[in-house]
């Protein structure tokens, strides 16, 4: 299957021709992207929803908005700052920011009524000049069987009782395994898997660890991986007889086996500001990687090579250099920003051709045949989710929640778009009657 797919940046090129290569055609495109079971309807309990693809199933949406947008339900205030997203089960919306010296994860109710608001240890601020105003949480929540999870900006893993938020453990991971703070603070979003919790500490004694989440008992570290502190969050899959979790650092992306820690592959990528931030996208072999700063997007294939597993590369291009809004695979194409490259994109999955683009950065999430594409800079459009054409049904600004961009990932969950901005989450109804 290797010689049908080259490197390309062209939007006229066509779909391969071999048999092979149709045939991972209909799967990307016929076999839809099934959630995992346990997420039920209207729930959205982790960061980019429980198989992190960020692909709601919602259904019954709007398809248009007028030069207003949709309904304003209600706003969601005093969360401090920060760059969490939204997590939302069992009938309370989750959430985190700074105010003063303290880090905070709260819990309100569907009316944006505050439930809780528990103190997760002392706030951090960016110390470099030029991020000097990118303060407050990055992480978002990770909600599983009642219990809420959430690592700090300082880098505190706490768990809490998802109903009361009673305090049940928390770790320091800079003390706990010797790791100095990363630039620009822990932003990972915690992954959980059967009762593992997989984080990146950092560390000496251990740059990825996996932790039992009942406890918060550390099961096994890794020391095998190079580079510095990576941003993005883990993604999880079978392959090759492994249950392999990837993330990145800020030199390559890697794979670790989920029962282990034993590394079992990692590829070089590196922009020139050694930053990876976005996480990886996992579709049968296959495994998207981009970076910003110019650096670009890349798919690699797995291949099972006797005890292990090896990767090849499939094609790579400079287009789509995504920083930290995030990547969607839907019916055969990705959609995301680039930074350098400095315009929203859709690519062909299978070739990395240009499909369409058009002005803006920053965020996105799809839902019931839409992406939602929050710039940076403020608006929200709704387009279609076609490579045929960039075609907009809406857009509106959103208000001002404080200063700063406008970095939270959106989120679509029981009919509702969450939309984040500094100390506030704006709760809009796109509900079709």
């Amino acid at each position: 299957m290797d010689s049908i797919f080259h490197k390309s940046t062209g939007k006229d090129s066509s779909y391969p021709r071999s048999r092979y290569s149709w045939l991972l055609f209909f799967l990307l495109i016929i076999i839809p992207f099934s959630k995992i079971a346990s997420q039920k309807a209207g729930e959205w309990p982790c960061f980019h929803g429980i198989d992190r693809t960020n692909l709601s199933d919602e259904t019954g949406l709007l398809k248009a908005w007028d030069e207003k947008g949709p309904a304003l339900l209600f706003t969601i205030s005093g969360l401090g700052e920060g760059y969490s997203s939204t997590a939302i089960t069992s009938g309370l919306i989750y959430t985190a920011g700074s105010i003063g010296n303290q880090s905070f994860l709260y819990a309100f109710d569907l009316n944006g009524k505050l439930v809780w608001k528990k103190p997760n240890g002392p706030a951090w601020s960016v110390t470099v000049s030029w991020a000097s105003s990118y303060n407050g949480p990055r992480s978002t929540p990770t909600i599983d069987n009642g219990v809420v999870y959430h690592l700090s900006e300082a880098g505190r893993l706490a768990a809490f009782r998802a109903k009361t938020g009673d305090l049940i453990w928390s770790r320091d991971l800079p003390k706990d395994f010797n790791a100095k703070m990363p630039m620009y603070g822990y932003a990972e979003s915690v992954l959980i898997d059967g009762d593992n919790l997989y984080v990146r500490t950092g560390g000496e004694k251990g740059y990825q660890a996996c932790v039992n989440k009942r406890t918060g008992a550390t099961i096994w570290t890794s020391a095998d991986i190079p580079g510095g502190y990576g941003y993005n969050s883990m993604v999880i899959k079978d392959f090759g007889g492994f249950r392999q979790i990837i993330g990145a650092t800020n030199s390559c992306y890697y794979s670790l086996d989920a029962r282990t820690g034993k590394l079992l592959w990692k590829t070089d990528f590196i922009n020139q500001y050694e930053i990876n931030c976005t996480d990886a996208i996992v579709f049968n072999d296959y495994v998207f990687l981009t970076s910003g700063e110019g650096k670009g997007s890349m798919l690699i294939r797995l291949k099972k090579a006797g005890s292990g597993i090896t990767t090849e590369k499939v094609w790579e291009t400079k287009l789509m250099d995504n920083y930290h809004g995030g990547v969607i695979l839907y019916n055969g194409n990705l959609y995301g920003s680039g930074s350098q490259a400095r315009d929203w994109y859709c690519l062909d999955f299978l070739t990395g051709n240009q499909m369409w683009k058009t002005n803006g950065s920053g965020s996105l999430t799809y839902a019931d045949g839409m992406v939602y594409l929050y710039d940076e800079k403020g608006s929200m459009k709704l387009v279609k989710a076609t490579p045929e054409k960039f075609e907009k049904t809406g857009e509106f600004r959103v208000p001002e929640g404080g200063a700063g961009p406008y970095w939270a990932h959106p989120v679509v969950c029981g009919g509702r778009l969450y939309l984040r901005h500094a100390d506030k989450i704006f709760v809009y109804d796109i509900r079709r009657n």
